[in-house]
């Protein structure tokens, strides 16, 4: 194969228009590829459909190169490929918790039939082990006679606000493959990336990286938050437990972090599609903890709902509650399974008002919660609250004046979801403070 690559990147999700903007960055001719055409329409208009912090200048960088260009046809993507990328979703499917590959088959089998050149295709969607081979055999079954068509798995470890740092400057490249030649190729390609650690393995490996290592962080999550729940029942502060335990090199800091829960597209679907796996595989009792991993992390959520019910005198019924948040993390639009979300929704099932204000997630909240009120600033969300909830640690919301807030709210109540907050100013400025994990 030539370089640089002719790459195609099919799904232009979160995932994929990161990957083809950082590789048309990289130098390699890309074509995005996806069937939503409004979508496409704007990509190759140079406007992003999603929130995330240097992605859409790299990607009118590489429209106005000539080397990056988005397109709904798979026979156009296949013709002009060397390599083309998966970048589907894998979302919980709607009755159970396994993961939804059929946007992964659908795409093979709409490319398969097109290819005329032996090429590669690469998965980086985060699957159920076994799908790889699965997949494998479904190219060799479609692709035309005489066409070899490779197989590779590359999982991405993007997180959101940080995918392009990620992309470019990743901590580690996962390959699982069956040949030499993809191999090669997939170390050609990231070549320009440099010194990067690298690890070959097989297909079951590498899509168990993925699942493995966001099974561990939700497990270190949950694991402080059920500190938190025990700090509660003792009286005693979670804050301080978690800083002590980070001065522990085999624990470390990161990820211990007490409050809400985890939530977005990511974690919560992944570790219960991969206890739907382990379970199939005969292998469940193996994950069983995930379980509990799961229930914990939920049960933040209804903690959060019950300190703003106990500031404001037992009941939120025709309260006013400022939800500060909307975004599951801060630097993102995306609200998929958001806390901050879940929470405001909870108040408005038992009749009280959420008013939410997030710097960038507003469109995407009203859309998924049109029930809920929504406010053009944190003040504005503010005004004539009863209590206020913090929720997601935007820098816009951690830097509060507890004065200035003091004078728009009805009541000075606050539940600092994140313990990101300075419980001391906040009391100075004659708050009521409370916090998950602290007395």
């Amino acid at each position: 194969m030539r370089t640089p690559y002719r790459i195609t990147v099919i799904g232009t999700g979160y995932l994929g228009i990161t990957h083809a903007a950082c590789m048309a960055k990289l130098g390699h001719e890309v074509l995005g590829l996806d069937i939503d055409e409004e979508k496409i329409q704007q990509l190759n208009n140079g406007n992003l459909p999603i929130y995330e912090a240097g992605l859409e200048e790299i990607l009118r960088d590489g429209l106005a190169a000539g080397n990056l260009r988005f397109t709904t046809s798979f026979q156009k993507a296949a013709e002009f490929g060397d390599i083309h990328f998966l970048c589907l979703g894998t979302p919980q499917v709607k009755d159970g918790w396994a993961a939804d590959t059929s946007q992964l088959d659908s795409a093979v089998e709409a490319l398969a039939p097109h290819v005329g050149q032996d090429c590669l295709v690469v998965g980086k969607s985060t699957v159920p082990v076994g799908t790889a081979e699965r997949l494998a055999g479904k190219l060799t079954e479609l692709a035309p006679r005489g066409t070899t068509v490779d197989l590779a798995w590359n999982p991405e470890f993007l997180r959101e606000g940080f995918a392009v740092e990620d992309t470019l400057s990743p901590d580690r490249i996962v390959i699982g493959v069956r040949t030499e030649a993809a191999e090669k190729t997939l170390r050609a390609l990231y070549a320009p990336l440099g010194d990067i650690p690298l690890v070959v393995t097989d297909f079951a490996t590498a899509e168990l990286v993925k699942v493995a290592a966001n099974s561990f962080l939700a497990t270190k999550i949950s694991y402080i938050n059920a500190m938190a729940e025990i700090c509660e029942a003792a009286h005693a502060d979670v804050t301080a437990l978690a800083r002590a335990l980070s001065y522990d090199d085999r624990i470390g800091r990161r990820f211990l972090s007490p409050g809400i829960g985890f939530g977005g597209g990511c974690l919560p679907k992944d570790i219960r599609a991969f206890m739907a796996r382990a379970e199939e595989l005969g292998a469940g009792r193996a994950l069983a903890f995930l379980r509990e991993v799961d229930a914990i992390n939920q049960r933040r959520r209804a903690r959060a709902v019950d300190l703003a019910r106990e500031l404001v005198g037992g009941s939120l019924k025709n309260r006013t509650v400022a939800v500060l948040g909307a975004a599951f993390k801060p630097e993102s639009d995306d609200i998929r399974d958001s806390p901050a979300l879940a929470i405001a929704h909870a108040i408005h099932l038992e009749g009280g008002r959420a008013s939410v204000y997030d710097p960038a997630a507003l469109d995407n909240a009203r859309k998924a919660f049109p029930e809920l009120d929504y406010a053009s600033s944190a003040l504005e969300a503010a005004r004539g609250a009863h209590v206020a909830l913090l929720l997601t640690e935007w820098s816009d919301f951690t830097e509060l004046d507890p004065e200035q807030l003091g004078l728009v709210v009805a009541d000075r109540n606050i539940v600092d979801g994140r313990n990101v907050l300075d419980p001391a100013a906040w009391q100075a400025a004659a708050w009521n403070y409370r916090a998950p994990g602290r007395p």
